[in-house]
């Protein structure tokens, strides 16, 4: 038998929800085969329960992190945390490595099959070579100031160039590398350019309205940002104080067909949500809302505006953050809490953000998110207490 045959209480192709009567045929390498009525699949069919869909697609973590695991203490509140963030940098580089080793199996295991990966250093790079998961790099650039913009980006690019040279020396078919800025609150306005001008046509991210001082940061030039900004050297905000929100103040910068991920947008408004759909509609190629909901209740308790994002028809896709700010590295436990704190949320609508958002968001829908013919998504179940199991 040179293929294998799925059955679940339900199966998930990556777009609707289909009955239990329905049967999944792959190779056994998981490529994707047909999708036929259990009448006409004949035997050796094997029966679960739960759910079958495409492998997850987690759109933002930071992989780098991982060592970072239980030392930041839940709810802090995101001033504290990322001052521990910046501050906490006394471990072992060994350490570092084999975290990130084991925060990827976890994230394997987990059913997930891509990954859109924030790193400010090349720390990921021998794990990812020997990896199953197709990685979006980021490299992740902060700069304060417009007056070191360019050296800043140079010893950016030169982190960016050492993923570049492992994917040529090494034949890599499954990255796709490029530099990202960190969020409003971290990048100049030449900054901002400059990586504008580096990142035609490509995907990129940007941590978006994750406390309501951003906003105030680019409103009046005050709020409790100057807290972490001092701690740069900086005792007035180094930005321009333009009187609208971060959002709309930074995403203009990008105008040249990118697709942009904007990760967290736990204060986004409806303005907001409004100006950055015109935005999209003419200078981008894509614009995704990735919700890290386990996230935000670790550093604030608090849940993004999900109801809101779905009456606008927002692209949402779903990520898990660090280990810096999360229990877990799983999408199934980011659809559980969904689940949880939105219970009238379908779960076929929820799974979508998992799976064929993502891979759209990251450029792979020609290969993962969904159960057409002829791909290869991985396959997962997802049991009734959203426990997930990789199955190819």
């Amino acid at each position: 038998m040179n293929y294998r045959k799925f059955q679940a209480d339900c199966l998930f192709d990556g777009h609707e929800m289909l009955e239990e009567n329905h049967v999944l045929i792959t190779s056994l390498e998981g490529k994707i085969m047909d999708i036929i009525p259990a009448a006409e699949a004949g035997g050796d069919i094997l029966k679960l329960s739960g759910i079958l869909s495409p492998g997850f697609i987690n759109a933002h973590c930071h992989l780098e992190l991982s060592h970072m695991k239980d030392v930041i203490p839940p709810q802090t509140g995101l001033i504290p945390f990322l001052l521990d963030v910046v501050g906490k940098r006394d471990f072992a580089h060994e350490l570092i490595l084999e975290k990130i080793e084991l925060a990827e199996q976890e994230m394997d295991n987990d059913g997930i099959v891509a990954v859109g990966d924030i790193g400010n250093t090349a720390d990921t790079i021998a794990t990812k070579m020997s990896s199953k998961l197709k990685w979006n790099n980021f490299v992740e650039v902060l700069c304060f100031s417009d007056q070191i913009a360019d050296q800043r980006l140079e010893q950016y690019n030169g982190v960016l160039k050492n993923f570049k040279e492992a994917e040529e020396k090494f034949n890599i078919q499954h990255w796709q590398s490029n530099l990202v800025p960190h969020a409003p609150y971290t990048i100049s306005d030449i900054t901002f350019k400059r990586i504008n001008e580096q990142t035609a046509d490509a995907v990129i991210s940007m941590h978006n309205q994750e406390n309501p001082a951003e906003d105030e940061l680019y409103k009046t030039g005050k709020g409790n940002y100057l807290k972490f900004l001092q701690k740069f050297g900086f005792e007035s905000s180094p930005f321009p104080t333009t009187g609208k929100s971060a959002l709309q103040s930074c995403l203009p910068h990008f105008n040249k067909d990118q697709r942009v991920i904007l990760v967290h947008n736990t204060f986004t408004s409806q303005e907001d949500i409004s100006f950055a759909a015109q935005h999209a509609e003419a200078h981008l190629s894509g614009l995704h809302y990735c919700l890290c909901i386990n996230a935000n209740i670790y550093i604030e308790n608090k849940i993004p505006p999900i109801e809101l994002l779905m009456q606008n028809n927002a692209e949402i896709v779903l990520g898990t953050d660090s280990y810096s700010s999360n229990w877990q590295l799983s999408i199934a436990a980011e659809i559980k809490t969904i689940k949880e704190k939105f219970p009238l949320i379908p779960i076929a609508t929820i799974l979508k953000w998992a799976t064929s958002n993502g891979a759209k968001a990251l450029n792979r829908f020609s290969e993962l998110g969904s159960f057409e013919k002829g791909k290869q998504p991985g396959v997962v179940l997802l049991d009734n207490n959203f426990n997930s199991k990789k199955l190819i």
